[in-house]
């Protein structure tokens, strides 16, 4: 029988919530808060976590499909890199490899929180030099944006594999840098979101098969943000996230730094 802690379900429900409005927070903020304020093990936190973003995205993502704001090229551009890596990486904790060190886990949840913070904070202003190069060259910036989806779509596979990190906010600075025109809010959103399902679930088969996945944390997660993560996309549709987005950089830069010192 499982055992429900609602204390869990409104952790999972606050994180629905930002993911549903803006795409990002899933990883990104339930593994540290796993991890910290839980007392969750490093590698349980991040098979679970997986898991939980997987199946909260898939409910956020179908609300932003009806609205037909899923930008598929770009998705499958990034589905290109993310999968066969995110594959890699689950043969290795299938077979039981590096990952298991628990110190060296921690080490790189807090190395990917950082980068994705500092992503967060200097996305506009990434995104406004990457609108100029595109308006400057557009040629040029449209011959070389399929190869570097796929490689920015590598990098995510390798981070979300690893830490179950970066799917969201990390995925949405690279969109907005390499799509600076296309990427309006709701379709970011919602582009993010698509490309998360498939990668998380494709990351956390090496975690579950390998027994990582703790099922009744998991379930108390989504008794909260299954009904959250579905309010927040359909806010997204009226609402700019972007001061969540903020509000969230700032406090995974105290929690990188948190765990780096």
């Amino acid at each position: 029988m499982l055992n429900i802690d609602l204390t869990y379900s409104l952790a999972g429900a606050g994180t629905g919530f930002l993911v549903g409005l803006t795409g990002v927070g899933g990883g990104a903020l339930m593994t540290p808060m796993l991890m910290w304020l839980f007392g969750v093990a490093p590698l349980t936190a991040v098979a679970t976590d997986l898991w939980f973003a997987a199946i909260t995205k898939l409910l956020g993502a179908r609300v932003h499909h009806q609205h037909d704001a899923v930008d598929w090229q770009v998705v499958r551009r990034l589905w290109a890199g993310s999968l066969p890596v995110a594959m890699l990486v689950v043969l290795t904790v299938i077979l039981g490899g590096p990952l298991q060190q628990v110190d060296w886990l921690k080490q790189a949840i807090g190395l990917v929180i950082m980068v994705t913070a500092c992503g967060l904070l200097v996305a506009p202003t990434l995104q406004r030099l990457a609108r100029a190069r595109r308006l400057g060259a557009p040629e040029r910036f449209k011959h070389w944006q399929p190869l570097l989806t796929v490689l920015s779509g590598a990098v995510l596979g390798l981070c979300v594999a690893l830490t179950s990190v970066g799917a969201g906010a990390l995925g949405s600075v690279m969109l907005l840098y390499l799509y600076p025109l296309r990427m309006k809010p709701h379709r970011l959103v919602a582009t993010d979101l698509v490309h998360a399902i498939p990668l998380a679930m494709v990351a956390g088969l090496g975690y579950l098969l390998a027994g990582k996945v703790d099922l009744d944390l998991l379930c108390s997660l989504l008794l909260g943000s299954l009904p959250a993560v579905l309010l927040g996309a359909k806010l997204a549709t009226v609402l700019n996230g972007r001061w969540l987005q903020m509000l969230l950089a700032v406090v995974l830069l105290l929690v990188g730094l948190k765990s780096l010192l």
